[in-house]
């Protein structure tokens, strides 16, 4: 027998993947159930409703982010060379691109942010402000340790994620240039790297 656990988790799983399907509206509780294999009101006696379904989505989507990505607080290890830089933003890139559970709440996000200024907030926290945030803790730290040339953190740290998050987004609507993003990223990170390491 499955434990309450399994099935909150199993819940969640088939909301996130219907939301990014179909749209926060597009969806009722008696789907989200019967995708779970459940009757419709027994997904009650997991959650209140469909509203704290996807709160509960994001609270988890948010640590599984902050884990497996980083975040403001959580950068991560700091590069130690501009070649490290280049090598842990690609990694993190990739995890964007073709991680289920981020592409699957980037779409949500950006399906959603229109109705409502909650998503709107979290779709600007999580497509900008977190990731500037982090950047900008790890340049000023490769800037103290004098690998990178001086410069104000966080406008480099905006500089460096608009240009990888409008190219990820480029990728959402259009899969099949992934690997013209990808070459482009790659020739931004080292033109950046170039332009900011310091030489001895």
């Amino acid at each position: 027998m499955e434990n309450r656990t399994a099935t909150k988790e199993r819940i969640l799983d088939s909301a996130l993947t219907l939301f990014a399907e179909k749209g926060y509206d597009g969806v009722g509780v008696d789907f989200i159930a019967e995708k779970s294999g459940l009757k419709g009101p027994s997904l009650y006696k997991h959650f209140k409703g469909k509203e704290e379904i996807l709160d509960t989505l994001i609270s988890r989507v948010e640590n599984y982010y902050e884990v497996n990505f980083g975040s403001e607080m959580h950068p991560g290890k700091i590069p130690s060379s501009m070649e490290e830089l280049i090598d842990i933003s690609l990694k993190r890139i990739q995890f964007s691109l073709h991680d289920d559970v981020i592409r699957k709440t980037r779409r949500i996000l950006t399906m959603e942010q229109f109705r409502s200024e909650r998503i709107a907030r979290l779709a600007t926290r999580y497509n900008l402000e977190n990731i500037q945030g982090m950047y900008c803790k790890i340049f000023q730290e490769m800037m103290d340790a004098g690998m990178m040339r001086r410069d104000d953190p966080t406008l480099l740290s905006l500089s460096f994620v608009a240009p990888i998050t409008l190219l990820i987004q480029m990728c959402d609507r259009e899969p099949e240039r992934e690997q013209e993003a990808m070459e482009r990223i790659r020739e931004y990170l080292h033109h950046f790297a170039d332009e900011y390491a310091i030489r001895l």
